[in-house]
Formats: C-alpha cells, structure tokens, sequence
C-alpha cells in the first residue's frame, strides 16, 4: 500500500532586505530673468521623487528624478524667493539571490551632504550626496503537505490563515483643478499636499480609485517676506489595470504629493492648478488552509522532516495621525519666524520594552528674518513616533507606509523656538509569524506485532502533554486513545492515567 500524499502553497511575503546606493547631487542652475537676482542663499531642499522600480535579474533598478529647491533672498528689495530643478536619475542596486516573482518596493532616503553656493548673482552651485534607500520584500510560495491518507497513517492537523499579495502598484497620477486668488501672487514659494483616498473597488480585473488631494499654497503677492496661503481640494480617480484579481479581493491605496504647477488662466486672478502625486495601491486575499504538523504510521515504521513556515495576517491599516514636539534657541533672540518646513522620513520598526513601536525621524526648518535685515534658516532634527506600542519584536511584523506632515505649529517665546508637528502614517503593517510543518513523510518496515496477550497498557500523563505524542510513542490511534479515556481535548490538564489500547 503506497502512502498518498496531498499537497499545496501557501504564499508570504518572505524575504526582507533593505539596499542603498548614492546619488550624486551636481548641478548649476541659472536663476530666470524674470526672477530677481540672488542676494543671500537661505536654504535648498532636496525631494525624492521615484517614477518607476523593476527587479530583473536580481537587480533593482529605480527610476526617477530629485527636485532640488533652492530658496533665497533677493539683492533688490530682500524678497524671499525660490528657484528649483529636477536631477533625472537611474540606479540599479543588487539584491540577494531569491525569487523575484513577486514583490512589494518601498523607495526612501535622505540628503547625506549638499553644498549651496551662489556663483554669482544668477548662477546657484550645487553640490552633494544624497542615500537612497530600498526596501524589498518578495513574495515566497511554500509548498506544505495539507493531508495524509492511508498505510494507517495518522496526523496532527493545524490551520493556517495568512495572506496573499496579488498586486503592489506605485503609478504617478496627476489632476487639475480651477483656482481663484483674493490676490495674484507674485511668487509661488511652496506648494504641500495631504492625499486622501475616499473609495477603492476592484470591477472586471480593474481597480477604480477616487480621492483628493488638499493642496496647500505659500505664495506672496508683492515684495518682502510677508506671505499668503491658500487650499484647494484637488479631486482625482484613476483606474488601473489588475488582470486576474478577483473582485472579492482586498485592497489599499493611498495618495501622496509629489509635486505641483500652477498656471495662470484667462480670468482675472484665475489659475490651474496641476497635481502630481503617487498612487500607492496594494491588493491581497486571505487565505487559510490545513497543514500537517506531525505525523505517524500506526503499521509503519515512518521517517519524517519538518520546515518552518511562515505565515503573514494584515495586522492593522494604518491612517492614523502622530504628534511630534521639539525646540530650542534660535540664533538671533530677536529673530522674527517667518515659516516652518518640516520633512518626514520613512518610520522604521524599532524595538522599545517588550513592545514594538513605528517610528522615524523627521527635520525642521525654520526661517526668520535676523536682526541685521537678513533671512536665516534654523535647523532642528526630532523623532515622531506611532503609539502605542504592539506586543512582539520587530521581526514579527512587516509594514508599508508613507508620512505626511498635516499641520505645523512654530512659535517664538522669547529667545526659544517651539514647534509641534502633526504628521499621518498612511499605510499596512502584516503580522509574521513561524509555524512548523511537514516537509517529507516516508513509509518503511512494517511495525512487529504487539504481544497478543498485552490488550492495554497504563500511562501516567502529567500537564502539558499531548494525547498525539503519548499515543505517537506507542503507534495507536489518538482517536483510540480519546475514547478509552472518555476525553474530548488533547492537552492533559491535570495528572491523569490513561488508558493505552492495543496498536493491532
């Protein structure tokens, strides 16, 4: 009789590993005629903007650009103004052997160094490093055994529920909108945005977004410092193509502001807004099935292996907003502030008592008009952190998210600077664990005979053990065993003698 072997795959997203590689920084760039000239450079700030990732042959190659924005004072009435230009890149970073069949990519970094020089009075220098980062996970299909049959095999039976990824999507999408100023602005200096994602369906193998992003306007509307701020609500829906997902699938998406235009229409103080964000959508199902844990033959000698398995279940969605505090002296105390920029950078899981805690670093920058007529930017580096803490390590969970800084609160007491920043994680955190599980199972000799005259045996169990091991040991039926002994539940919970019967 030939032991029949049941099979399947149950999919996670397996390997993590995190890769970096530099970017170089280097470019010139020539202030417009239209702009006045440069007096003093006060700040320049370097974005990450990724277009596209690929992984072909164990490499990830990341596309995209970094908007570099560089803000000054001008030499003619001091005005606070701002230039920018964008630095294409392409970037390929090797990964570890492993199947790339499937995967999720998070693309992050941060500016290593960057030296800001005005050449001369139309001409900016820039030059720097800047670290990018990858986060990869790929999705692992591990084949289990779901079931055993025949040659009086008997086996320990364990559901398993986990989740599979079917699609990991970062698409750029971009959206208009008809804007109205009290005033015509003489200069757009910043341009923030918080994405909200309002409804997302899966229809025909499509998935069907729609939302807003709440774009936010620092502009001025004559010379000087003193700025103005507008909102407008852009809305978007996008479809995107997803072959094959059924539609009882679960989904996430999220939005994300990459970048903005704004253009002057034919109306008095009319203008078009565009914006450029980054859709982040992620589809999963669930999925649950039985897996054998442990097995053995009752007229068999059986030889078997085991695997570790890992499993992954969607812990928590994340939109969920953090408070972060810092402060400190300014350099001038008679200082006026005049904005706050503040930039968020990837949370990471961080390990904090017997908890684990989503937490990142994020950098505040502060202009104020000095005593002497001059601009200077404050810099000041804090932590935000996401709370409260979940039970377990870091390696146990598996997290996507993306900040956003939603409101700004600096103030000035004296010669100290406070500020209270609200940032929002949108995003996925999945639990992981480890689960062991039949690899190989094997029939050999047939067991010898029992002695004839031995019908029962007594065994004396103690708390703790398991009715499959004790009845394991003797090679019989642990169903035989719990109707001997009347029993309902494997695990003995108190001392207890057992009855063992016969194997044959």
């Amino acid at each position: 009789m030939e032991l029949k072997v049941f099979r399947d795959s149950l999919s996670a997203m397996g390997s993590l590993c995190e890769t970096k590689a530099e970017l170089p920084v280097e470019a010139e760039i020539l202030i417009p005629d239209y702009l006045p000239q440069v007096f003093k450079i006060i700040k320049c700030f370097v974005y990450l903007v990724p277009l596209q990732k690929q992984i072909t042959a164990g490499r990830l190659t990341v596309d995209g650009y970094l908007r570099c924005v560089v803000y000054y004072q001008a030499e003619e009435d001091q005005s606070l103004c701002q230039t920018e230009q964008k630095l294409p890149f392409t970037r390929a970073m090797d990964l570890p052997e492993g199947d790339y069949s499937g995967y999720s990519v998070q693309v992050g970094g941060q500016l290593e160094y960057l030296n800001c020089r005005a050449v001369n009075q139309r001409r900016v220098d820039l030059r720097g490093a800047y670290a990018l980062s990858a986060r990869v996970a790929c999705r692992t299909d591990q084949e289990v055994i779901t079931a055993l049959a025949d040659c009086g095999i008997e086996q320990r039976m364990e559901s398993v529920e986990g989740v599979k990824c079917l699609a990991s999507l970062d698409k750029m999408i971009t959206a208009e909108e008809q804007l109205q100023f009290a005033q015509p602005p003489q200069a757009i200096l910043d341009v923030a945005g918080v994405g909200q994602v309002e409804d997302v369906k899966l229809i025909s193998g499509k998935a069907v977004v729609k939302g807003a992003i709440q774009v936010s306007l620092l502009y001025r509307t004559g010379p000087g410092y003193q700025m103005e701020q507008t909102q407008q609500r852009v809305a978007f829906n996008q479809i995107l193509d997803l072959e094959g997902v059924p539609e009882d699938s679960e989904c996430f998406a999220s939005a994300e502001l990459t970048g903005c235009t704004v253009m002057a229409a034919a109306q008095e103080n009319g203008h078009t807004i565009t914006a450029t964000a980054a859709l982040h959508l992620r589809v999963w199902r669930k999925n649950e099935c039985y897996l054998v844990s442990d097995a053995f033959s009752t007229q068999y000698e059986t030889q078997v292996s085991s695997q570790r398995i890992l499993t992954e279940q969607l812990f928590q969605t994340l939109s969920q907003e953090c408070e972060a505090q810092t402060g400190g002296a300014l350099p001038d105390e008679e200082a006026q502030i005049i904005h706050c920029f503040v930039l968020p950078g990837l949370p990471e899981l961080t390990a904090v008592g017997q908890g684990v805690q989503l937490s990142g670093r994020a950098s505040a920058h502060v202009f104020c008009m000095n005593s002497l007529g001059e601009i200077d930017c404050y810099d000041k580096s804090f932590e935000y952190t996401l709370s409260p803490p979940w039970p377990g390590s870091p390696e146990e969970y598996r997290c996507e998210c993306w900040p956003t800084v939603t409101d700004i609160d600096v103030r000035k007491n004296g010669a100290e600077m406070t500020l209270s920043a609200r940032i929002r994680l949108d995003g996925l955190v999945f639990k992981r664990s480890w689960k062991t599980a039949l690899e190989q199972v094997e029939c050999g000799e047939a067991l010898e005979q029992p002695e004839p005259d031995i019908a029962l045996r007594i065994y004396y169990a103690i708390p703790g053990e398991d009715v499959f091991e004790i009845a394991k040991r003797y090679h019989v039926s642990p169903a035989a065993m719990l109707k001997s002994n009347q029993l309902e539940d494997t695990r003995i919970t108190q001392a207890a003698r057992l009855l063992v019967p016969a194997s044959m």
